[in-house]
């Protein structure tokens, strides 16, 4: 088995082949020539690994000549790169020239799995695991495919299916089995594959088996899943003891319907309220990255918690490192949404989009102080806003969303006013400014209508940046009138009927950072402050984030500020959580605020109890995954779509189905379960010669 050598280097006296690939223990060949010498010369070809080198050829000579020769590659376990040297040198001229070679183990035969590597089989489902092995020889062998016996499952023999096989030169055969996982969870699969002896021949070859390498065994890590789709509860306290013990106490209890064994308990304490958004950077919305809005959501959280980090002081190279990077990216793609005249738009096509505008506006300048933002892209879009007020002040709304829950309340002009006159206080303009002014002016107009909560909350937020105490006070007035108090919790919603716990975070968030945004904040303010603080981190999920987009952006923007104002140097508390089996504790100092410390406890059911004593606050948090063992019936899914401007992928987004469609193809996720859906009909109807309507009807009958 020789290595032929493939890669060409010349220079003035000489021309070397070799190649970028040499398997491992092989005979591989390497070819020199040495041109139209004027003098005599030299020719050293090494190859050079971990600090040693040696020498393959070495040949003096003025005349021209070429020599072909062969050498034994070197034996690695594992892939590893090494270096040709060829050196010329004479007593006027010297050249060196160096290149890389991988140099890849000795294997003859190898199987990968080629199956998805993770199945939600249920309790009693089967699935085919397939198992493919490869000759890398240049002569026939008689393979023999064995998999490792294993309590995690059970591998049953297809019928009619032989598990020896011929396979010559460059040929692969592929296995299957029947598998029945026992357990949830990782487990590991191994196969063997072995050449053995044959008194048959192979394609008329007799069968050879090599000296090395007759058996191969891989071993592939496989997630089996339960069934149905995980739900996740969790209960969140922010403990902050002064001397006294503070107790927290739930109890858990399962579903009925819950699948055996697929429940498990996750119990974590942090010193820092932002700790595990910060563990969650890049999974604190569970979303997808295909337009301008979500990529946005996903990257105004990084900004909010870099300034607290910075701010305090606690910002590592680490940290930085990592937030930076999805900083850096997340800029990179949004400018692929940007139109020539500055504006912002869910695709980068029609109508630029007035809120999205401002939102990017808003992110990219606070964004600028950790990463480069070209300041004439952010001119240009601060000046497509300014041309969209009215001779009233207020903004004119333009351009539709993809998905309307991401502007959270921004649902009319004011509120639209509202948002953009933040946006740029918050980038330091002046209220002197023109455009600020007017739009001022306009909102001050709309103060004496406060049926709308979010609108309130949104005003007193943008007139405490502004430095208008009375009309502040006003606004946070009515608002403490209409406040849902609880114990020490403070909270808002949109209406008393309002059940939207995503609006209810946001409403909250801006009450927050209006009571935190004043100069100087009394001690009174940050009491009230710290008791909205308690509310919403109540509402957090596993993963630090909220319940949907714009409430975890404003939400942590406004505990980012809360945890600015309340950062101390100093204390540290013990944590103690009982459960039934046991208890469990935790430290909490100025040397691991930011620490993630999670434990998997073995208990589902019973009482929790959180003990926390000292001076630091605590974030704990517990988080029960229950995938329930839902029993989906047979069902017809019906699903018609209209597009305009057809691209080559297209997102539909709403409350209950997201629809990913390329050309005649459609994925649906409902009701959070992947649905692959065969199209009926396809449809074009045009109504001009630039526009075209496409109607799509997806038609999939689901089983289980």
């Amino acid at each position: 088995y020789i290595n032929r050598i493939a890669l060409f280097i010349r220079s003035t006296y000489q021309a070397t082949l070799w190649t970028k690939l040499i398997q491992a223990g092989s005979e591989a060949k390497l070819c020199a020539s040495l041109l139209q010498p004027n003098e005599t010369l030299v020719m050293t070809i090494s190859l050079i690994a971990n600090e040693q080198i040696k020498i393959l050829l070495q040949e003096s000579s003025d005349q021209e000549f070429h020599r072909c020769f062969q050498f034994q590659a070197p034996h690695v376990e594992s892939e590893e790169v090494q270096h040709f040297k060829v050196k010329v040198q004479g007593e006027t001229f010297q050249s060196t020239e160096e290149r890389m070679v991988m140099i890849k183990p000795y294997k003859p035969m190898t199987f990968v799995q080629t199956d998805k590597p993770i199945y939600n089989p249920g309790h009693t489902e089967h699935f085919e695991l397939k198992a493919t092995v490869f000759n890398y020889l240049s002569k026939c062998i008689m393979v023999s495919v064995t998999p490792a016996h294993s309590l995690d499952y059970t591998l049953t023999p297809l019928k009619d299916v032989q598990y020896s096989s011929c396979l010559c030169a460059n040929g692969r055969k592929t296995f299957s089995w029947t598998m029945a996982p026992s357990i949830l969870g990782v487990m590991n699969v191994s196969v063997s594959a072995e050449a053995v002896q044959s008194h048959a021949a192979c394609d008329n070859e007799i069968v050879n088996v090599p000296e090395r390498g007759r058996i191969d065994t891989v071993t592939q890590s496989l997630l089996v899943k339960a069934e149905g789709t995980e739900k996740t509860d969790t209960y969140n306290w922010l403990l902050c003891p002064t001397g006294v013990t503070m107790t927290e106490e739930v109890e858990l209890q399962l579903p009925k319907n819950v699948v055996d064994g697929s429940d498990r308990i996750s119990l974590s304490v942090l010193g820092d309220i932002l700790g595990r958004a910060l563990k969650n950077l890049d999974g604190l919305l569970q979303m997808p990255y295909g337009c301008g809005e979500q990529n946005m959501a996903l990257l105004a959280p990084n900004i909010y918690i870099l300034e607290y980090l910075r701010n305090t002081e606690q910002l590592t190279p680490a940290i930085r490192d990592k937030a930076i990077k999805f900083l850096t990216s997340g800029y990179q793609r949004q400018l692929n949404y940007k139109h020539v005249d500055g504006a912002y738009s869910t695709f980068g096509q029609g109508s630029g989009n007035t809120w999205l505008t401002a939102f990017v506006l808003r992110s990219f300048g606070k964004a600028k102080s950790f990463i480069y933002i070209d300041p004439v892209k952010t001119e240009q879009t601060k000046t497509w806003l300014e041309r969209l007020q009215g001779e009233h002040g207020c903004f004119i709304r333009l351009g539709k969303l993809f998905n309307n829950r991401m502007k959270g309340g921004v649902t009319d002009e004011v509120t639209l006013t509202a948002y953009i006159t933040a946006s740029m206080l918050e980038l330091n303009m002046s209220v002197s400014d023109p455009v600020v002014y007017r739009s001022l002016s306009c909102l001050r107009n709309s103060t004496s209508d406060l049926s709308n909560t979010y609108t309130t909350a949104l005003l007193a937020y943008t007139f405490t940046l502004a430095g208008d105490m009375e009309t502040r006070a006003q606004l946070l007035q009515h608002l403490d009138t209409i406040a849902l108090q609880e114990g020490g919790f403070l909270h808002w919603t949109q209406t008393s009927s309002e059940t939207s716990a995503s609006l209810a975070v946001e409403i909250s968030s801006y009450v927050l950072l209006a009571s935190l945004s004043a100069s100087p904040m009394s001690t009174t303010d940050l009491g009230y402050a710290s008791r909205i603080v308690r509310w919403l981190v109540r509402q957090q999920n596993a993963y630090g984030g909220f319940s949907s987009t714009q409430d975890t952006v404003v939400a942590l923007q406004a505990l980012a500020l809360y945890s600015t104002r309340v950062y101390s140097r100093e204390g540290a508390s013990t944590v103690t959580v009982h459960s039934p089996s046991g208890e469990h504790l935790f430290e909490v100092n100025q040397n691991n605020k930011l620490l993630y410390q999670e434990r998997a406890l073995q208990d589902t059911e019973g009482k929790y109890s959180v003990e926390v004593k000292g001076s630091a606050c605590a974030s704990v948090q517990v988080s029960e995954y229950t995938p329930p063992n839902t029993k989906v019936q047979d069902m017809d899914l019906y699903i018609t779509v209209n597009f305009k401007h057809l691209r080559s992928v297209v997102w539909l987004d709403s409350w209950f189905m997201k629809c990913k469609f390329f050309p005649y193809v459609l994925k649906c996720i409902f009701l959070d379960r992947l649905v692959s859906l065969t199209c009926s009909s396809l449809l074009p109807r045009w109504r001009s010669t630039t526009t075209s309507l496409l109607l799509l009807t997806a038609q999939r009958s689901v089983s289980r």
